[in-house]
């Protein structure tokens, strides 16, 4: 692993971590409605699901996955029927007396959550098949492949670490969290349609 080439990894894995999509979404929920406990755990899974994607791209078990078409489908589906229970769930919020959620999520939920929005989605396979088959050769130590998979996870992990720790401010995080059951149920309708974009993707 040359230098260069570690900073051209960390460089493609922090764009593909800033990168708008569900999984932001899903930490972003349960930061606002859980705090910054639930969204660091979301963002640690989060973290954690990346690194298992990217090691087994890296051993080669993820071209396995993205080369079965049952496999690779069953994945996809199964991430837009979880992004669309999500959604479902966000829309059904109620509110408590206070403006607060009447139904808190819990860490364990936050820990579902993050992990799940990454095993659920073979694309992120994918996207590290194209990412290593550009540095990873034969003569690629294991060491040097387990250093690039840690890379990605510890990126993804703090990246969305800042996301929670921003949007849990103390300053402003009591004031979202009065509107949390209006701001669940926008997250409800924005993981509704990250759902049906990925059925609509699967279907044409």
């Amino acid at each position: 692993m040359t230098l260069a080439t570690w900073l051209a990894v960390v460089g493609i894995c922090i764009l593909g971590a800033m990168s708008p999509g569900p999984s932001l979404a899903v930490v972003l929920r349960q930061t606002l409605s859980g705090g910054r406990k639930n969204g660091s755990v979301a963002a640690l899974c989060h973290g954690l699901g990346v690194g298992l994607y990217a090691l087994l791209s890296i051993i080669g078990l993820a071209a396995v996955i993205t080369t079965l078409p049952k496999a690779f489908n069953f994945l996809q589906w199964g991430g837009a029927l979880y992004l669309a229970g999500l959604g479902v769930q966000g829309l059904l919020a109620r509110r408590r007396a206070d403006n607060g959620l009447a139904a808190v999520p819990t860490t364990a939920s936050a820990a579902r959550d993050g992990f799940l929005v990454v095993f659920l989605n073979p694309k992120i396979a994918l996207f590290f098949l194209a990412l290593f088959s550009q540095v990873v050769g034969l003569e690629t130590s294991f060491t040097a492949k387990l250093g690039y998979a840690l890379t990605a996870m510890v990126i993804d992990g703090s990246w969305y670490l800042l996301v929670a720790r921003l949007f849990s401010h103390p300053s402003w995080l009591a004031c979202l969290q009065r509107q949390a059951v209006w701001l669940e149920r926008l997250f409800g309708v924005i993981l509704l349609g990250l759902a049906g974009r990925l059925v609509l993707a699967m279907l044409v």
